[in-house]
């Protein structure tokens, strides 16, 4: 189901997003989120438009003041069941590690996950809606994080700097090394 427009106050919104769903390798993470009412919302925006700086500080202030949870779906399960798949799989991951019944649930895109509550798809809902800014920050700098630990973890292939999008070193190291562990067999990583 859409949305027109931002929920009615007084109702507990949860806002889920994901990042992650165009690397060829890694995970794809999804945050869910309630901000409180008195949340500082001016420091929010999509989390690829904020600075790397403005994101980690408004990471920080999330992880201190709001509900969250941040779930993954893992390459050999977007292998398994498709990268749409496995993303509605993180997101519902992460709703119900979040414990929170909402009023209503956004997402970012023109998808819900299987939840048991109501909940509509918007799409750009990362730019319009507070708790999905919330999310897609959340989901954005988890799955940056993990793939800075995969990059201590193999270093040759460069994730620390390209986080597993196809970039021309991503593809170069996999022609070279052949396939990371953490890759996804299901993209076309050689695809130039």
């Amino acid at each position: 189901m859409m949305a027109d427009g931002p929920p009615a106050r007084g109702h507990l919104v949860c806002g889920i997003d994901e990042a992650g769903r165009g690397p060829l390798a890694g995970p794809v993470a999804a945050a869910a989120v309630i901000l409180p009412d008195d949340f500082p919302v001016g420091m929010l925006g999509d989390s690829k438009a904020l600075s790397p700086g403005a994101r980690v500080a408004a990471y920080r202030e999330i992880v201190a003041r709001a509900s969250w949870a941040n779930e993954w779906a893992w390459p050999s399960e977007i292998d398994r069941l498709n990268i749409l798949g496995a993303t509605m799989l993180a997101m519902r991951r992460a709703f119900i590690r979040l414990g929170i019944q909402p009023d209503l649930v956004i997402v970012d895109g023109t998808r819900t996950p299987d939840i048991s509550c109501a909940s509509v798809a918007m799409v750009k809902a990362d730019s319009r809606i507070p708790a999905v800014m919330a999310a897609s920050i959340i989901a954005k700098v988890s799955r940056d994080r993990m793939m800075e630990r995969y990059d201590w973890l193999y270093p040759d292939y460069g994730y620390g700097r390209h986080k597993g999008y196809p970039t021309a070193a991503h593809r170069a190291a996999c022609r070279l090394l052949g396939p990371s562990p953490i890759q996804r067999m299901s993209f076309n990583y050689m695809k130039e």
